[in-house]
């Protein structure tokens, strides 16, 4: 798929400003895309948007398919008539520029768990439009509130843990838990509901201002999830539950004894003789949140690295020849053209750019990793060809500002000559302009760049266990000044939104 040239901002919706503990898909989520629209941006680009697990980061979900229930908004409850102010009169003091998850994932779903008691209460049209939503989701829905029902009865630890007749879905065991938890069932339906019911409120609005949003689609999922759980035979397993081998990346430029993710890895053969259907469904699950997917460790569909389960780090593993060719050739036939960008950072060998190219497929550079060589580094603005995607920096990276504060006196120099800064204050909106004016067809940086924030702003550091996803920036912090600024931009460098209404 050809992108036209345009421009946004990376932003979670966790970290959306409002009153609840953390950002929700509500009404700060149309201020957001009304601001976007404003500046003349027209991308939204968001992390994955399933139900968070361990560590809450959204690249370890209970569902490849799934919306995160913490991000429903309260708001559109209250209109709704499934919860009154009065209920939110317990509404803790949160925090409000970073996410408390340990107290506000408590308070969310007791209010859901409420919501779900009018629900049940009251006679509405809108039973109708969930049994249909049920129906049209069955393939991935029934498997996954049932997964969460037992996990909460058994005390939410993971379902390797499970009885055994469980952790295989042993039929006699599946139809008895399906009966006696059915109103948990039903309540974790109820929850997925809310979330697409409102998601797809968000996605209308969105598409009213000519505003695309990019999702993204991490390649391996969480071990402790409803996708493992119930497609035991796509996975490498043990009689257990446990992996035989798992997913990681040798060391890089983030870890010096790489990163150790812990994902079970496919059994690609079994893949690829289904047609690699299951697949196919999940990037048709993310498309109907989202309009363009980043594909995260594209370089895992060439080669990816395999470590034994139990080593400590991810120092010791192979490498391993992925799906390939015959992969994104089924996923074009099931879903037509590919609206994929290829994160294809990290460790990239031939295979791997020969992949993304037979495909048309944009990669991705990231201006932080421009200044440690020399003019001939690819990161740098001059050696981008068109089809590419350009960061100043990811989710994955220090900001900006905290980046060049720790960068080497090298980088430094090199940076300073090549961007021509005035003073290191500056570097934020320099790597912006630097994005913005690039050939390459979509410019994008955090909303933490934009605001020129320190390393107190970074979302995530990897390989860190806890203590990630929790930044968030406040509503003051949208004022026309910044808008006007990045209008500019969008103007000056012909990347301003149109305005042209999205196709549904």
């Amino acid at each position: 798929m050809k992108f036209e040239r345009s421009s946004g901002i990376l932003l979670h919706p966790t970290s959306l400003p409002g009153p609840y503990g953390a950002g929700e898909i509500g009404p700060s989520a149309i201020r957001w895309l009304d601001f976007l629209s404003e500046s003349g941006c027209g991308l939204w680009q968001v992390l994955p948007l399933g139900p968070t697990g361990y560590g809450d980061s959204p690249y370890q979900s209970f569902s490849a398919f799934g919306g995160n229930p913490y991000l429903i908004s309260f708001e559109w409850l209250m209109e709704e008539g499934f919860l009154s102010p009065d209920d939110l009169s317990s509404l803790p003091d949160f925090p409000e520029k970073s996410v408390d998850y340990g107290e506000m994932i408590p308070w969310k779903i007791s209010l859901l768990d409420k919501a779900f008691r009018k629900f049940q209460a009251t006679p509405s049209s809108i039973r109708v439009e969930l049994e249909r939503f049920r129906v049209e989701q069955s393939y991935w829905l029934e498997d996954f509130a049932l997964f969460m029902a037992i996990k909460e009865y058994r005390g939410g630890g993971s379902w390797a843990y499970w009885p055994k007749p469980l952790r295989k879905r042993e039929a006699d065991a599946v139809g008895l838990a399906k009966q006696a938890l059915k109103e948990a069932v039903d309540r974790f339906v109820f929850q997925q509901f809310l979330f697409f019911r409102q998601w797809k409120r968000v996605k209308e609005h969105a598409h009213k201002l000519g505003i695309k949003i990019i999702g993204d689609i991490p390649i391996f999922v969480a071990h402790d999830s409803a996708d493992v759980w119930a497609n035991l035979d796509l996975f490498y397993m043990d009689p257990n539950g446990s992996p035989t081998v798992v997913a990681g990346v040798p060391p890089d430029y983030f870890s010096p004894t790489g990163q150790l993710w812990g994902n079970p890895i496919y059994k690609w053969d079994v893949h690829k003789s289904l047609g690699y259907q299951w697949w196919i469904n999940r990037f048709k699950a993310v498309l109907q949140l989202v309009d363009i997917v980043r594909l995260d460790h594209f370089r895992g569909f060439a080669g990816y690295w395999e470590v034994p389960a139990g080593n400590p780090t991810a120092e010791f593993g192979r490498w391993v020849p992925g799906p390939g060719n015959h992969f994104l050739q089924a996923i074009e036939r099931g879903l037509g053209e590919l609206p994929i960008i290829a994160e294809d950072l990290g460790v990239i060998t031939p295979d791997v750019v020969e992949l993304r190219d037979a495909f048309d497929l944009p990669g991705m550079k990231v201006l932080q990793f421009a200044f440690l060589t020399s003019p001939a580094d690819v990161f740098l603005p001059h050696n981008y060809t068109r089809n590419c995607v350009v960061y100043t920096g990811t989710h994955d990276n220090d900001t900006a500002v905290g980046w060049f504060k720790n960068a080497t006196a090298k980088e430094k120099r090199f940076a300073s000559r090549y961007l021509r800064l005035e003073s290191g204050d500056d570097i934020a909106w320099k790597l912006i302009r630097a994005a913005w004016s690039s050939v390459g067809a979509f410019a994008l940086a955090p909303m933490q760049d934009f605001l020129s924030l320190g390393s107190e702003a970074r979302i995530n550091f990897p390989g860190k266990p806890s203590g990630n996803w929790t930044w968030r920036f406040v509503g003051t912090d949208l004022s026309e000044e910044l808008c006007e600024r990045i209008r500019e931009f969008n103007f000056l460098y012909q990347r301003k939104n149109t305005d042209k209404k999205v196709e549904a």
